[in-house]
């Protein structure tokens, strides 16, 4: 089925959960409106729906190829790629000083979906890219920005993140990726780096490797790391390419999905030492990462919501099409009815469309705290959204790319059994989708980020805030009395009350149990998911008539997937002590 892009969608979630006419009427974004916002997602659309989305099962069968330290990715890609940077579209959300349009972060964050639910091989590598412009300025020399940014914005090059090592995944602290310092002020960095996704392509000229080394007088573990820029190809003064550094590829992963992108061994200083520039102070250099880091962690989660939207939008169109069995809406009529007809299949694509919305609401939330801690020109305003984008960014990640798996699972279900073979389609979004969760730190150590970092911002003062946000909203539908919602306001006041009773015992046990806090993040991170995404569809329901689809999705979530929280929390606030069992114990001989 042909991939188009859900503008409405799209828009209508910026406009609810993101507040994109509020910032709009505050001059957050200077020079734009609405209309204009809402042209540039459609045609991101066309192109996601024309150029990328026909590459994306292609890309799939074939795969890239590794050959003597070179990959060449599927055809097609490369002019995909041409066409996408001749577009401007690498250059949306960056700075124009660098060449960049300078678009806010909600379009980034809606384009960025785009990209992802058309092809998310193809939309991995300028997310990376997007991710390392912004490391590079955060920590790199105004001399290091003029060399290398206007190139990556423009996207000549495109740019990785060098972070995991063979005998250490997402624990950085064993790294040892050495960066010896040279008289001329350059570094030689030498080492192995593994799961390098497009660490090597045929897509650009020149790929900017951001690697985390340790110098040799450093402090042992995550304090003595520092972060270096280490160019396929050496830059010369003049911006021109010069000889090729000593970084290669050794190989290629097999992967169970996204086969169309290059996922990567690199090996740094095999013959005596690529050159490296530091971007950051000297062991500094997660700090500078996690710049990077924490942009990719709401890019994969708009990967989650892409390929969730893609496996619906594949699952509705053949369950219209297949027809079996004689449904109880049939009215009488003879022959087959098709599947969608079927009460079950219907609760699962409702299930799909609920998901995919709420995880969608989720991000743009998110985005919108971004846009406002970068453009308000109130301090404490800026600060008050950095925080609550701190906050919320462990949910954008971690519940859109569960559900991702969730949804794609569905979607072959929803198929039956043409749903387990390749030529439906249907498989390819739930193997892709299973990296998801892995990436950018898995989503355990999300719900443990947003445990033991997230709550206690400001005393939690963050965290009430934001549950006093979706209490306000939540009033205001019980308020409404709308037949039409049915026990959506009902559904919602348990589910934030679970919420607020596992976030006070989450503070309990941060100081007095710290490893019970830890054995419940999981759970905790799914209540506060689900109460949000829940709340964001009631308050577009809100602004709908009675007829609207989108309040019969809110009603269904609302009525069938939020009962999930009581549960949750009550596996917050007692399950811990079953999860706490010896770990070398009789349970896992």
């Amino acid at each position: 089925m042909t991939y188009q892009a859900p503008v409405d969608d799209i828009v209508f979630a910026l406009k609810t959960a993101a507040g994109l006419d509020d910032l709009l009427r505050r001059g957050l974004y200077a020079g734009l409106d609405a209309e204009t916002i809402r042209a540039v997602i459609e045609e991101a659309g066309k192109f996601g729906a024309e150029v990328l989305a026909p590459l994306n099962a292609p890309g799939d069968k074939t795969g890239s190829k590794f050959s003597a330290g070179s990959v060449t990715t599927p055809p097609g890609f490369r002019d995909a790629y041409r066409q996408f940077a001749e577009g401007g579209w690498s250059s949306l959300p960056c700075a124009e000083e660098f060449g960049g349009q300078g678009l806010p972060e909600i379009v980034s964050a809606a384009v960025g979906e785009i990209w992802n639910a058309s092809n998310v091989s193809f939309g991995l590598c300028p997310l990376l890219t997007q991710g390392a412009i912004h490391a590079i300025e955060a920590g790199g020399t105004d001399a290091i920005k003029a060399k290398y940014l206007p190139n990556m914005v423009a996207g000549k090059w495109t740019g990785t993140m060098n972070l995991t090592e063979p005998h250490a995944g997402s624990d950085l602290g064993p790294l040892t990726t050495r960066a010896v310092p040279q008289d001329d002020g350059t570094y030689r960095i030498t080492g192995t780096k593994i799961f390098i996704t497009y660490g090597e392509h045929d897509m650009a000229e020149n790929i900017i490797h951001l690697v985390l080394a340790r110098r040799p007088d450093a402090p042992a573990g995550t304090r003595g790391i520092s972060l270096f820029l280490v160019p396929k190809f050496l830059v010369n003064d003049d911006g021109s390419l010069g000889e090729r550094n000593d970084v290669v590829c050794a190989g290629v992963e097999h992967k169970l999905g996204i086969m169309a992108s290059p996922t990567c061994v690199m090996k740094f200083g095999e013959n005596g030492g690529a050159t490296g520039y530091l971007i950051g102070e000297e062991n500094r250099g997660l700090a500078t990462m996690f710049v990077m880091m924490n942009a990719a962690r709401l890019g994969v989660g708009l990967q989650g919501v892409g390929v969730a939207e893609r496996a619906t939008q594949h699952a509705i169109a053949y369950a219209r099409e297949r027809r079996q069995g004689k449904s109880l809406a049939s009215n009488g009529s003879s022959g087959m009815s098709p599947i969608i007809e079927h009460a079950d299949i219907r609760r699962m694509l409702l299930m799909m469309k609920a998901l995919t919305q709420a995880a969608r609401m989720i991000c743009f939330a998110t985005a919108r705290e971004h846009d406002i801690a970068r453009l308000s020109n109130d301090p404490s305003e800026r600060k008050a959204a950095l925080d609550k984008a701190a906050l919320l960014t462990p949910l954008a990640k971690a519940f859109s790319t569960d559900i991702a798996n969730e949804v794609a699972s569905l979607g072959v279900q929803v198929h039956g059994g043409m749903g387990f073979v390749e030529e439906t389609g249907a498989a390819q979004y739930l193997r892709d989708a299973r990296i998801l969760p892995i990436y950018e730190g898995t989503n355990g150590i999300q719900a443990i980020d947003l445990v033991t970092r997230k709550l206690p911002l400001a005393n939690g003062g963050v965290v009430s805030a934001y549950l006093a946000e979706l209490a306000d909203v939540i009033a205001k539908v019980r308020a409404s009395n709308r037949p039409e919602f049915g026990r959506m306001a009902q559904r919602l006041t348990e589910a934030l009350s679970g919420v607020q009773t596992a976030t006070l015992w989450m503070g309990l046990m941060l100081k007095s149990e710290p490893e019970a806090a830890l054995a419940s993040a999981t759970p905790y991170l799914r209540l506060m998911s689900l109460t949000a995404g829940g709340t964001y569809l009631a308050k577009g329901a809100l602004s709908e008539d009675a007829s609207s689809p989108r309040v019969a999705l809110a009603r269904f979530f609302a009525e069938n997937l939020l009962t999930e929280a009581a549960g949750l929390s009550e596996t917050v606030q007692g399950g811990a002590q079953s999860v706490l069992v010896d770990a070398h114990g009789p349970l896992f001989a």
